[in-house]
């Protein structure tokens, strides 16, 4: 599976762009894809979402950055070679929401399913296989990305969010509840819990 993250300029595909794309092959978690681009012209930015983000307005208009056009096709040129082109991510209909909007903006092949694996689900059934109450919140899961990460062994996600780093935690996540081991070196220093080994 590849885990994927973008950073964007709001909540919607259809009125907001991608400004960032970070990606690492599940089975091979060293190969990993980085890319920033501009918005494409006309696209709305909203202010919280570039305080998430970490860019500036200045910068995600950059003209000499490349475009969405060429961030993409890099980006689907990195996974033609997988084996295995299932998305996954903390919250990957978000994040193919707008790889795939982009991909059709243009005319660019589409090569992905519709099933993806989400880290979220995987969390909430290993509190449920533990026989513990997942965090609820107005009778809803309450189980962040960062409650999730704290769970697996893991620092909270940095502020301001990276694509690349929220792919490589999300991977390291994945990696610790589904076979316990650690996936990349740099996470090594942080122990799995006894609750998650095999």
């Amino acid at each position: 599976m590849i885990v994927v993250d973008v950073e964007t300029t709001g909540l919607s595909p259809e009125k907001n762009s991608i400004v960032s794309i970070g990606a690492v092959d599940f089975a091979n978690p060293e190969n990993q894809f980085y890319g920033e681009c501009q918005v494409w012209d006309g696209a709305e930015i909203d202010d919280f979402a570039l305080k998430v983000n970490g860019f500036t307005e200045e910068q995600v208009k950059d003209l000499s950055k490349k475009s969405l056009n060429d961030l993409v096709s890099e980006f689907l040129i990195w996974t033609e070679k997988f084996a295995d082109k299932t998305i996954a991510g903390e919250n990957p209909s978000f994040d193919t929401g707008f790889l795939e909007d982009s991909a059709k903006r243009y005319d660019l092949n589409w090569p992905f399913g519709y099933r993806i694996v989400d880290l979220h689900t995987l969390s909430y059934s290993n509190y449920l296989s533990r026989e513990l109450q997942p965090q609820i919140k107005k009778n809803k899961s309450d189980l962040s990305l960062n409650k999730t990460l704290v769970y697996v062994g893991l620092p909270e996600e940095p502020n301001p969010h990276n694509a690349l780093i929220g792919a490589k935690m999300e991977a390291e996540a994945f990696s610790r509840i589904i076979c316990g081991t650690n996936l990349l070196k740099e996470f090594e220093q942080y122990k799995i819990p006894v609750y998650l080994k095999k």
